[in-house]
């Protein structure tokens, strides 16, 4: 009798965690969410979070999410070498490096 409520609890202890993993937010999601937040265009901070995420530290990209505040400041679309300018404010070259890299290259493909 008691093996029925044990799968059923099983049964919905795996369904809860299927649920919580789906809606779990990938740090490439949030790195594009921030790089449009910053007034990057959406195609470009696809391209750019794509290269990015699996090259920074889940640190740095904390780090550049911080930037995410500058749109609310700057009315308007931010250039790319705007948006370089306050990445190497942040003063880690590993995370300009990666970022401006990125940069070059969605916009060559672009």
């Amino acid at each position: 009798m008691t093996t029925i409520p044990l799968r059923s609890l099983a049964c919905g202890l795996g369904a809860s965690l299927l649920l919580l993993s789906c809606a779990t937010v990938s740090p490439e999601s949030r790195l594009r969410t921030g790089l449009i937040d910053a007034g990057i265009s959406p195609r470009m901070a696809g391209c750019m979070a794509e290269r990015m995420v699996d090259r920074l530290s889940l640190m740095q990209l904390r780090r550049l999410q911080s930037l995410a505040s500058l749109r609310k400041s700057h009315m308007g679309d931010m250039t790319v070498d705007r948006f370089l300018f306050k990445v190497r404010a942040l003063e880690d070259p590993e995370i300009f490096d990666v970022t401006s890299k990125a940069a070059i290259v969605c916009a060559i493909d672009g």
